[in-house]
């Protein structure tokens, strides 16, 4: 009897020893969150990354949660602030496909490796809107003008040559039989300078997201021409063609999601992982994704490199397609 009763006290004593130990190792900000934007206000990463601050402090595992914006290189300038910061939970970014093809381009020298990957928590269809009253009222228009000229059409996207949005004008491009790479393009901060370019004369076509664009479209000021989707979306996106159904194969999304600096710990990714959960579930986050037309894709820190390392062969693969990579 009295080895059982020393036998119950040691396994008394080595619980509370484990549960001590998971006290230790778990770990929560003991400062403020910056999440640094990868782009200008107003566009979807901006939006994104304000409706995650709005939730996370909803909760009482913050202290206090700044989003500072940092434009400019198509997402470097951001990116180079968290990889400055090793080992800093604190400092989290907004990013997106646009890294993997900036590095593949040579645009940058960043790469995911270069970061802790947290998540990835939607993905987004790009489309080509218009001023309203444009010549150019559908895309067989647009493609008409590309093949007999691929300059003669001005595009504006954000925030870098060779990402997702560069990647659709390539498609349609290609589609029409004109050299993709020949194409007009300018590279804006954000949404709402590409727009103002559009709205003023000064480019022909701007590629964005609805979630950007809907109260332009709704107002009237542009049309949209198409979407990259494989469906007609719902809600605001219900009356705007997808470029298949106008029999271009151009069906292309990119994703969103963040990253933290190198040498972030186990207990720190969990709770970054347990934070990005609890962010998807909730009413405000889910009615976002509806109002934009994004589709959720949650994907935790265990999942993400796999996801990119794919996702880095596949855009590797289009960029060469489209000839902005020589093979």
């Amino acid at each position: 009897m009295r080895r059982i009763g020393i036998f119950c006290i040691m396994v008394a004593g080595l619980a509370a020893m484990a549960a001590g130990m998971a006290s230790a190792q778990a770990w929560k900000p003991a400062a403020n969150v910056e999440i640094a934007v990868a782009s200008g206000a107003g566009g979807a990463s901006d939006r994104s990354a304000r409706l995650l601050q709005k939730l996370l402090l909803q909760t009482s595992l913050f202290q206090s949660i700044s989003v500072v914006n940092r434009p400019g290189g198509g997402g470097t300038i951001a990116w180079t602030y968290v990889s400055q910061r090793a080992g800093d939970p604190h400092t989290i970014a907004t990013f997106s496909s646009t890294m993997l093809t900036n590095h593949a381009l040579g645009v940058g020298k960043l790469s995911y490796r270069d970061f802790t990957p947290l998540s990835i928590l939607i993905r987004e269809y790009p489309m080509i809107v218009v001023k309203a009253g444009s010549p150019i009222t559908s895309t067989k228009e647009l493609a008409a003008r590309l093949k007999k000229d691929p300059a003669s059409v001005s595009f504006s996207f954000a925030a870098s040559r060779g990402n997702h949005n560069h990647i659709l004008i390539g498609m349609i491009a290609q589609a029409a039989g004109a050299e993709a790479r020949a194409t007009k393009v300018i590279i804006v901060k954000s949404a709402g300078e590409g727009t103002s370019q559009v709205l003023g004369g000064h480019v022909d076509a701007y590629i964005g997201t609805l979630g950007t664009l809907a109260p332009l479209l709704e107002n009237g000021q542009l049309h949209a021409l198409g979407i990259s989707a494989p469906d007609r979306q719902p809600g605001k996106g219900a009356g705007i063609p997808t470029f298949r159904e106008q029999g271009f194969n151009a069906v292309y999304s990119s994703w969103r999601g963040f990253i933290g600096p190198k040498g972030l710990t186990p207990a720190q990714l969990a709770f970054w992982d347990q934070a990005f959960a609890r962010v998807v579930q909730a009413e405000d986050w889910k009615k976002d994704l509806d109002d934009n037309a994004w589709v959720e894709d949650f994907r935790g820190s265990a999942e993400v490199p796999k996801l990119l390392e794919s996702e880095e062969k596949l855009i590797a693969k289009m960029l060469t397609d489209l000839g902005f990579l020589s093979k």
